[in-house]
């Protein structure tokens, strides 16, 4: 759950926008679409939906969206197989914009994007006619000048600040200089220091010791209200209780009745299944993540006690269908949840989760492979934080008793997942702990094809 930390930097961020005149919305809530990152999908959206839901949003005016290739081309000019282009992403974007208009007869809607989801938005507003649709935008933690600004360096890639994607997208718009398309009232989220994106030196590009002409206000455009979020990390620009904050403020001019998800009696879950790619042409080249159904498979849901121990025959068994989705689940309030999934080609994948205090649509599950380099491992345990990184300096954690997590540098929020390989495959349980949220789950033999994931979901 929300920490004192966020909870302090949400309080920030209410006293940078109270004076901000963004004309507030009335009582009837247009929908929000909200767009998901480089790599990314629906599912990271999943806390900031229950927030709004608990603030009195309708639930079915907010959609968070899947791009069904999420990862950036390396060159935005050459066709990348698994990858999409900009101008791929504007009109994946325009249609789902389309599709939602015409499915809640609005005449506005709001733009919510993480990262790229940002870029693509911005896009579609300048390039795609989303300025006369589009009533507000807010964008988390969005490269908005690049990632790097480096002569020589990958300039033809969405993520360069000379790239001509950018550049046109930052061409002034007036006057006065402003970078955002007028007409629509924009909001820029940013961390004052550690997003790993809008760093000085290109340590998270794998360039430590290079200067990238990229500060850490890259993310602030000019024309926009731009805040600044103390301490969050690059996800939680958007994800977490701060960032909701913020972005209630500026939509409503009023604030949150509460940055927590308020417990449903009645909990259904349900989403979508998806799979890793290989490039038809190299398969050598390894996997990349794509939000395209993975048909076949099948899934298997049980409740587990403290210890990650089923309390049962499965709550739920499902083949996984040709759209990948799966559900509705009926689960119990206050209860820990174990998600199996086995596809062929993949590793069994036991998923744990702490308990879901509301109803989702965007619970999506991705089966793991085991990498070569884990192969000698007799049992493998990856824990994960989808919505924010892991910062030894920030945060309180513990994995397997250990509170250094393997493969997390001492200083930096960068890192996203920590595994543990264990030399003994005798079943018994592994506890995690991030900020206060407790995992537990069980050790399966990797040998047999199984890895277990513990899944955190603030």
């Amino acid at each position: 759950m929300p920490t004192r930390r966020h909870l302090i930097a949400a309080g920030l961020a209410t006293s940078m926008l109270a004076a901000c005149a963004t004309g507030p919305l009335t009582q009837e809530r247009p929908p929000i679409v909200f767009v998901h990152g480089n790599g990314d999908s629906a599912a990271l959206w999943q806390t900031t939906i229950w927030r709004f839901e608990s603030n009195g949003w309708p639930r079915e005016r907010l959609i968070a969206i899947d791009q069904p290739f999420p990862l950036a081309r390396d060159d935005d000019t050459v066709a990348q197989p698994g990858r999409s282009s900009t101008s791929e992403s504007l009109a994946f974007l325009k249609a789902e914009v389309d599709r939602v208009m015409k499915a809640t007869g609005a005449s506005k809607v709001i733009l919510v994007g993480n990262s790229r989801g940002g870029n693509t938005i911005r896009n579609y507003v300048q390039n795609g006619g989303g300025d006369q649709v589009v009533s507000h935008v807010v964008l988390g933690g969005n490269p908005a000048h690049g990632i790097w600004a480096v002569k020589g360096l990958h300039e033809r890639n969405e993520f360069s600040g000379l790239s001509p994607f950018m550049q046109q997208l930052n061409a002034p718009k007036n006057g006065n200089g402003d970078e955002v398309t007028p007409g629509v009232k924009w909001l820029t989220l940013r961390s004052d220091n550690n997003d790993k994106y809008a760093q000085p030196d290109g340590l998270w590009i794998g360039a430590k010791g290079t200067a990238t002409h990229i500060g850490f206000d890259g993310p602030a455009l000019k024309g926009a209200t731009n805040a600044v979020l103390p301490r969050v990390d690059h996800r939680e620009t958007s994800f977490s209780p701060a960032a909701f904050d913020a972005t209630w403020r500026f939509l409503t001019g009023e604030a949150p009745r509460t940055l927590q998800p308020i417990p449903e009696a009645q909990i259904v879950l349900s989403g979508q299944v998806t799979g890793l790619g290989l490039d038809p042409l190299d398969p050598a080249s390894g996997a990349f993540v794509n939000n395209l159904p993975l048909t076949g498979g099948r899934l298997a849901i049980f409740a587990v006690d403290a210890s990650g121990a089923r309390r049962g025959p499965p709550a739920w068994e499902q083949t996984i269908a040709r759209d990948g989705r799966w559900g509705p689940f009926t689960a119990q309030p206050n209860t820990s949840y174990e998600f199996v999934l086995s596809a062929p080609g993949y590793a069994t994948t036991h998923i744990y989760r702490s308990p879901f205090p509301r109803s989702s649509s965007v619970v999506q599950l991705r089966p793991e492979r085991i990498p070569e380099a884990d192969r000698d491992a007799r049992a493998l345990v990856i824990l994960t934080r989808p919505r924010g990184y892991f910062d030894a300096e920030r945060d309180t954690m513990r994995f397997d008793g250990l509170s250094a997590l393997p493969g997390v540098p001492p200083k930096g929020s960068g890192v996203s997942s920590s595994k543990i390989k264990l030399q003994s495959d005798a079943p018994r349980p592994v506890a995690s702990e991030f900020n206060g949220e407790r995992v537990t789950g069980q050790t399966w033999p990797a040998a047999q094809g199984d890895v277990s994931v513990l899944e955190l979901t603030y």
